[in-house]
C-alpha cells in the first residue's frame, strides 16, 4: 500500500521570521542555531539543519481535532525550504530517528499506535493503513514527543 509523507508548509511560519526576540519571545518562540549536524529537524523540509543554521523553534498544534487526542508541541522550523512529500520512502530527518506513529480517524480520535525505527517504517504503516478506519497518521519523534510530519495513504 502506498503513502505520503507530508511536511507543514512554511507559509504560518514566515512571520515570525521578521520578529525580533523579544517580539517572538512574546508569541512563545525562540531563535536558534544550529550547533550540530543533527538535532535540530525541520517540519517544512523534514530534514536536519546544518551547523549554522537558523531556525525557529515554536509551538504548533499539529492535531487540532476537538478530541482528548488534541495535541501541540514544540517544533523546529527553517525560514527559505521548500515543503516535502515524499511517496512510499521516509523523509531523512524521520528515516535517522525512532518514530511513534499514531494513528486516527477521521474525527481525531487516536485508534492505534506502534513504536518503530524511521528507516524501518514501512511495514507498519502499511499494518496500521490495513484498517480502514484510521484515516491518517501522525509520525511523533519517539526520544523527544515532538511532531514529525503527517502521512496519509497515496
Amino acid at each position: 500500500m502506498a503513502y505520503a509523507v507530508t511536511s507543514l508548509s512554511p507559509e504560518p511560519f514566515a512571520a515570525l521570521f521578521l520578529l525580533d526576540d523579544e517580539a517572538l519571545a512574546a508569541r512563545g518562540g525562540r531563535r536558534l542555531i544550529a550547533d550540530a549536524p543533527l538535532g535540530f529537524p525541520c517540519r517544512v523540509s523534514l530534514d536536519d539543519a546544518e551547523p549554522g543554521e537558523t531556525l525557529i523553534l515554536v509551538n504548533y498544534e499539529h492535531q487540532s481535532a476537538p478530541t482528548p487526542f488534541r495535541a501541540s508541541h514544540a517544533i523546529f522550523v527553517r525560514e527559505g525550504v521548500e515543503p516535502v512529500v515524499m511517496v512510499d520512502e521516509m523523509p531523512p530527518a524521520l528515516r535517522r530517528r525512532m518514530l511513534s506513529l499514531r494513528a486516527f480517524d477521521t474525527d481525531g480520535m487516536m485508534l492505534a499506535a506502534d513504536i518503530v525505527e524511521g528507516s524501518q517504517a514501512r511495514s507498519p504503516i502499511e499494518r496500521l493503513f490495513e484498517d480502514p478506519r484510521i484515516a491518517y497518521l501522525h509520525a511523533h519523534y519517539a526520544k523527544w514527543g515532538c511532531y514529525a510530519a503527517r502521512i496519509d495513504r497515496a
